[in-house]
């Protein structure tokens, strides 16, 4: 990518240190959004594009490279799956065969590196929410055998839908989604249990998003390589379209809606779809995909070896089928073009002062739409100690309705920092608000949550996390702006900047995490997980790293 590096640093603008403001992060957002560089695809031309732009911003902005061996980027290997057209797609049940469509019925890929997946005849058995926790006292497995089969899930947690008298009322915090309730943690537990497919039921309401997005990524898939004895053993996974799985339940004898009820019960017991099997075919294209983060830094001046982490995620989702207005690419200008904008603008205003004690890192990471995994693999492979991070600041999708008289917070009671968010929401005049829709996971769902794992604490800006109480329109504005993303942008080609856009509200967002940040990086204070995170463990374990 080097030839990139210098022809795209050409587009780097002027280093000029200022406060943040919305002129400055429209300008950003508009060439990042632009078709030049293709919808920021990962392993594309238009990812080429964006690591030179990025580096040449950073560049031009004075900060000095912060990946490994001096360099600017760190090499993220993807293995990049697509399936192709389905020669066999269904389900049989009492002699009978029930084509699916991908897209209508059913949504599938493969994180398998191989050229076909086959699956025939394959028993399907349902696990409801598919929990293991015993530290909840809660199994919904009890030791079935789902090797060779297909589990199905329901989305979310046993108490998201719980009702006085069930056994899951307040085991995994009322409606706030715990990491069990993740699509992510099904489709692993169904690998780690031998099965050769798992499929979720889609529901608006657990979800937190309509069948639109699920189907966006087109059949494509993405994973960091792994060694042989580590790919999943599943051949598909995927989604069952809410209509098409109550027939599916109906043709076993089943009734979707009084299993759910069985699922918030500690004696549920998983059931086998009696009669129905799976069967499906598809050709594979798979490719390794040299894809990058990018890591810039400002060294501390008397603590460099503690670091202070703002990241953003540069990908978007590429090219895809016209829109009504006929735009194919899939830019996200909001996610997360507005991100990456907001981090020049906290860059230059660090570098607008004296240098801070501690060094901050700018992380720009690849596919966090494909599963948070250039996050992922950076903290697998930290550059710099991840003991001695003193936080990770994310900024992911924010709000352009304008001012707020509030600010979202996500995840709240995991940490000593949404004290310091409500801390510089005070500055501003602004109090802090929970979010609203906590059922939704977000604080599982974006790159912040690869540092969590490791106890890094963290602070996530996202808004469409809740409605914020607008200065022009109240919160009953601030919804509509939630509905209308989330409901018709969302990973669309109409996340795209435009002349309803009011970026005032996003840089005082990004303003909040200037004001965090630089008071951590010229500070000996370490911010700590709060009591029952389940994180806290994970970080006290190192705290002899720290001084």
């Amino acid at each position: 990518m080097t030839r990139a590096f210098l022809a795209l640093s050409l587009l780097a603008l002027p280093a000029h240190a200022q406060t943040v403001a919305p002129q400055q992060l429209e300008q950003s957002v508009r060439v990042l959004a632009s078709d030049l560089f293709e919808g920021r695809a990962p392993g594309t031309v238009g990812e080429e594009r964006t690591i030179g732009y990025l580096v040449g911003r950073f560049q031009a902005l004075g900060l000095e490279p912060g990946g490994p061996d001096g360099q600017w980027v760190q090499s993220v290997p993807l293995l990049h799956t697509r399936l192709g057209s389905a020669g066999t797609l269904g389900v049989s049940q009492g002699g009978a065969t029930t084509p699916w469509t991908v897209g209508r019925h059913v949504y599938l890929s493969t994180l398998q590196p191989k050229d076909k997946v086959a699956i025939s005849a394959a028993p399907m058995v349902f696990v409801g929410y598919g929990v293991s926790a015993p530290e909840r006292g809660w199994d919904d497995f009890k030791g079935v055998d789902l090797k060779s089969k297909v589990a199905v899930f329901l989305i979310n947690d046993p108490d998201f839908e719980a009702a006085r008298g069930d056994d899951a009322v307040g085991k995994f915090g009322g409606r706030t989604m715990t990491y069990y309730g993740r699509w992510t943690y099904k489709f692993e537990e169904a690998a780690r249990r031998g099965a050769i497919g798992a499929l979720i039921v889609h529901d608006m309401a657990g979800a937190g998003y309509g069948w639109n997005v699920v189907i966006s990524p087109g059949g494509e898939n993405y994973d960091l390589v792994r060694a042989p004895d580590k790919v999943t053993s599943l051949q598909l996974q995927g989604w069952i379209e809410g209509g098409a799985a109550a027939t599916l339940f109906s043709g076993a004898g089943l009734d979707l809606n009084a299993l759910r009820k069985q699922a918030r019960s500690k004696h549920f017991r998983a059931v086998e779809l009696k009669g129905a099997s799976f069967s499906a075919d598809f050709p594979v294209t798979q490719d390794v995909v040299k894809s990058a983060n990018v890591l810039a830094r400002i060294p501390g001046a008397t603590r460099p070896d503690e670091t202070v982490m703002y990241g953003a995620h540069w990908d978007a989702y590429g090219k895809g089928a016209p829109d009504a207005q006929g735009r194919i690419y899939r830019a996200g200008a909001n996610d997360d073009a507005l991100g990456i904008a907001g981090l020049f603008e906290i860059a230059r205003a660090f570098k607008a002062g004296p240098a801070p004690d501690r060094s901050v890192l700018f992380a720009a990471w690849t596919a966090e739409e494909r599963g948070l995994l250039g996050s992922e693999h950076y903290a697998q492979n930290p550059v710099w100690p991840l003991d001695k991070t003193v936080a990770n600041l994310t900024l992911d999708i924010l709000q352009t309705a304008g001012k707020a008289k509030d600010v979202i917070l996500v995840g709240k009671g995991q940490g000593t920092l949404e004290d310091d968010l409500a801390r510089a929401a005070a500055t501003q005049g602004r109090v802090v608000t929970p979010e609203s829709l906590p059922e939704r996971g977000l604080f599982y769902r974006a790159d912040h949550f690869s540092m969590a794992k490791r106890g890094v604490p963290v602070l996530l800006m996202m808004g469409i996390a809740g409605a914020s109480d607008l200065v022009e329109g109240g919160r009953v504005a601030g919804q509509a702006w939630v509905d209308a993303y989330t409901g018709q942008c969302y990973h669309q080609a109409c996340d795209a900047i435009d002349a309803t856009w009011k970026l005032d509200g996003a840089a005082q967002d990004v303003a909040l995490m200037l004001d965090i940040g630089h008071d951590l990086a010229t500070s000996t204070r370490w911010p700590q997980w709060k009591a029952g995170s389940e994180f806290k463990a994970v970080r006290d374990a190192s705290a002899a790293a720290r001084p």
